[in-house]
C-alpha cells in the first residue's frame, strides 16, 4: 500500500540557479546534494515544514531515458517559462510577495483576489512557475 509521496521532480535549466532560488530565496532545506557515479548531480530540496523532497533535475542530462526530441521540447518549454509546477502555500500572500521581491524573485503577476484566495504567480528563474496562494479560509 502506498502511504505518501516522498519525492517529486522539477526540470530546471540550471541546478545552481535553482539551488539559489529554492534555498536562498524561498528558504527551502537541502536534503541531498551529491554526485552520482555517472557525474549527475542529485539535488533535492524541501520546504522547511514538509517531508517531501523536490528533485531539481536538469532536462539535458545524459543517461536520462528521453530521446533528443523530448529533451529539446523540455528545454524549449523551460526557456519560455511555460511549465507550471504547482502551488506554494503562504499564510500572507501580500507580505510574502514583498519579501520575495526584495530578494530579486520574479513574478508573472502581483497578488490578486481570486475565488480560492489571494494569488501571485512566481517564477523560479529556471523555467517553472508556481501559484503562490493564500487560501481563502486563512
Amino acid at each position: 500500500m502506498v502511504t505518501k509521496l516522498s519525492h517529486t521532480a522539477l526540470f530546471v535549466t540550471d541546478q545552481d540557479k535553482a539551488y539559489d532560488f529554492y534555498v536562498n530565496k524561498l528558504g527551502f532545506t537541502v536534503r541531498t546534494d551529491a554526485k552520482m557515479q555517472n557525474g549527475f548531480r542529485w539535488l533535492t530540496v524541501s520546504p522547511p515544514q514538509q517531508d517531501i523532497e523536490i528533485a531539481l533535475l536538469s532536462p539535458l542530462h545524459e543517461g536520462m531515458n528521453y530521446d533528443e526530441q523530448t529533451k529539446k521540447a523540455f528545454k524549449m518549454l523551460l526557456e519560455k517559462n511555460a511549465l507550471g509546477a504547482g502551488v506554494l502555500f503562504t499564510p500572507d500572500c501580500y507580505a510574502t510577495y514583498e519579501e520575495l521581491k526584495l530578494k530579486g524573485v520574479a513574478f508573472k503577476s502581483e497578488p490578486k483576489e481570486q475565488f480560492y484566495g489571494i494569488e501571485a504567480v512566481v517564477t523560479d528563474s529556471c523555467g517553472n512557475w508556481f501559484s503562490m496562494t493564500q487560501p481563502k479560509d486563512i
